[in-house]
């Protein structure tokens, strides 16, 4: 039983129980087995009395035949059904060998039951349809893609309404009200009818939203979609030409993963014909991010995504933003750090830098000019709502701001003597910088620090920095925590987590003299050349991919609650699964360091 309580403990929305509730659920809880291809919910099965937690193994989730979902450990289903007291409308089958912990209907258990706050949707899938086979694009009319109305009065109970919506196979009903048309959702009777604040049998009026919001059918899937996204809402209802209910969309009939990508708000980005116009639509990044995140796409695509639309801010603030001394020379902008990769979390800083053509580094004064107009533009990037490295990697600053002679020669002179204060440190930064604009000029960084690194010397102080990032492997719970400070008992996941590996990799780039891509292809590259076995690449990407993912959804939650993210966990947080994969990827990622560490002169003659 303590094992459940462990489990469960670390496992939203179970854990914000306090421990007699927490006892109380746990001496409930029954475990089932399913083999692989049984069905554990049937479509057409009578109301539940109970809801699953996956413990181990993989669940499939299906819409008349169509894979629309996969459940993991941790993950809940069947609440929703539950809560709502409607009969399950998708399929749940095994995909594997798996156990699920089995719960009876909670709110007969718990002291608090008001605690569990039911986030996952099951009438909606979570993830992105795997096979929808839709439309690419965004340019589809609403018309084409909306679904029938259903209609209730305001008087209605909301019981007769949830049924109304259960045999349509929808999620959403419109009411006619004395103050105008409203709307009710699924989500609204997950939010307030399951959690206990207004009953079945009330009038619907409690529960609907007025006025709902409308969109013309004319309108494009990408601009239903992007307005879905400002909004912060999941249907839409489609009017005529006199302004009439016509139908409705759902973000699930819009949102395939091609249209959720850049294209939407990047539509947005590049019409707008003012500062203050990109700084509105740069601020639907978050919320997007967010989304896709809710739906279940893939860490390092979310990651690929967001880079994309800094990449059109900044290009578009330089379109709007006049320079005059930055007119008149050819030049690079360039993005540094995990921008530049295309792996930045969402509350990742924006690290930038400037090259331009010679001259004028001889004459001081037009660099200084130069200098300024790049500070005028990283204020408009900074409005925008994006913020700028505070550690200094800014395209005003001298350090970070060059003609192209400039930065090579700073370049050898850090090759030369990498004992150099900062020489290690500004080898890596380069090295992991992406041109935004002028892409050729934007490169001479790269190939700069890429030409001349066949020293012992600089490449083995290189190594010895990238090793220098160790991963906690240690004694609490097989980890090294703070011993002191506000983060006593705590790791660090950015620092000792993704920061060797992505160290190693940016080794691997500059050894090679090839730093495109991301960190995972780094790897891959490193594994071709005979830098890293293929069973190393392997371990390091994996490791890389489970530390950032986790990362990834953290700032999510810190997101969409509105708090201050930190990338410190304290063990006892992460619930039994994630702290066994953590720690099987910290050995493996240290085992590779030590590894290179001990042959790095043999893998480089290869």
């Amino acid at each position: 039983m303590q094992e459940f309580a462990d489990f469960l403990s670390g496992q939203p929305p179970f854990d914000a129980l306090d421990a007699a509730d927490l006892a109380r659920l746990v001496a409930r809880v029954e475990v089932e087995y399913f083999a692989a291809g049984s069905v554990v919910v049937a479509d057409d099965e009578n109301r539940l009395d109970h809801l699953w937690v996956v413990r181990t193994g993989a669940l499939e989730v299906l819409d008349r035949g169509q894979v629309v979902d996969l459940l993991g450990p941790g993950d809940t289903f069947g609440h929703l059904w539950l809560l709502s007291d409607l009969p399950p409308r998708l399929l749940v089958r095994a995909q594997e060998e798996s156990l699920c912990l089995r719960i009876p209907d909670p709110r007969a258990l718990l002291a608090h039951p008001e605690r569990l706050r039911f986030t996952a949707v099951d009438a909606v899938p979570r993830r992105e349809r795997l096979t929808d086979g839709g439309v690419s694009r965004g340019d589809r009319r609403l018309a084409d893609l909306m679904r029938p109305v259903v209609w209730c009065a305001e008087t209605d109970r909301i019981r007769d309404v949830a049924d109304q919506i259960g045999c349509a196979a929808t999620s959403c009903a419109l009411v006619r009200t004395t103050a105008g048309l409203g709307i009710v959702t699924d989500h609204d009777f997950r939010r307030r009818v399951a959690a206990g604040h207004i009953g079945i049998d009330a009038p619907i009026a409690q529960l609907a939203t007025v006025p709902a919001l409308t969109i013309d059918e004319d309108a494009t899937q990408a601009a239903g979609l992007l307005c879905m996204v400002e909004h912060g809402v999941h249907h839409l209802v489609v009017t005529d030409q006199s302004g009439r209910p016509v139908g409705v969309v759902r973000v699930v009939d819009l949102a395939q993963a091609e249209v959720r990508d850049p294209l939407l708000i990047r539509s947005a980005i590049e019409s707008a014909a003012s500062i203050d116009q990109l700084a509105q639509a740069a601020r639907l990044l978050p919320t997007t991010i967010v989304e896709l995140s809710d739906t279940g796409v893939a860490a390092a695509h979310i990651g690929a995504v967001h880079a994309a639309v800094i990449d059109a801010v900044l290009r578009r603030v330089l379109d709007l933003h006049h320079s005059p001394a930055l007119a008149a020379i050819r030049h690079s902008w360039v993005l540094l750090g995990s921008l530049a990769r295309r792996e930045p979390l969402p509350l990742s800083d924006v690290d930038t830098a400037l090259v331009w053509a010679d001259p004028p580094e001889s004459a001081p004064e037009v660099a200084e000019t130069i200098r300024a107009e790049a500070w005028q533009v990283l204020s408009e990037v900074r409005r925008c709502g994006l913020t700028l490295c505070a550690n200094g990697a800014n395209a005003h600053n001298p350090v970070f701001s060059r003609s192209r002679s400039g930065w090579a020669a700073a370049a050898r002179a850090w090759q030369l003597d990498p004992t150099q204060e900062n020489a290690l440190l500004l080898s890596a930064m380069v090295a992991d910088s992406r041109p935004v604009t002028n892409l050729p000029l934007g490169r001479a960084l790269t190939e700069q620090i890429g030409s001349h690194t066949r020293t012992t010397q600089f490449l083995r102080a290189l190594l010895d920095e990238a090793l220098g990032w160790r991963p906690p492997t240690g004694f609490v719970r097989n980890f090294v925590v703070a011993h002191s400070g506000e983060h006593r008992g705590q790791l660090d996941l950015k620092s000792g987590g993704l920061a060797p590996v992505v160290a190693l990799a940016r080794w691997i780039a500059i050894v090679s003299g090839d730093a495109r891509g991301t960190t995972t292809d780094r790897l891959r590259r490193g594994a071709q050349l005979g830098l890293l076995s293929t069973d190393e690449a392997d371990t390091l990407a994996g490791g890389f991919d489970n530390v950032y993912s986790l990362l990834l959804r953290h700032e999510v939650q810190a997101v969409r609650g509105g708090v201050t993210p930190t990338t410190f966990f304290a063990p006892r947080d992460l619930d039994t699964l994630t702290r066994r994969h953590l720690r099987e990827s910290f050995r493996a990622i240290a085992l590779v360091q030590t590894r290179v560490d001990r042959d790095w002169m043999r893998r480089l003659d290869r």
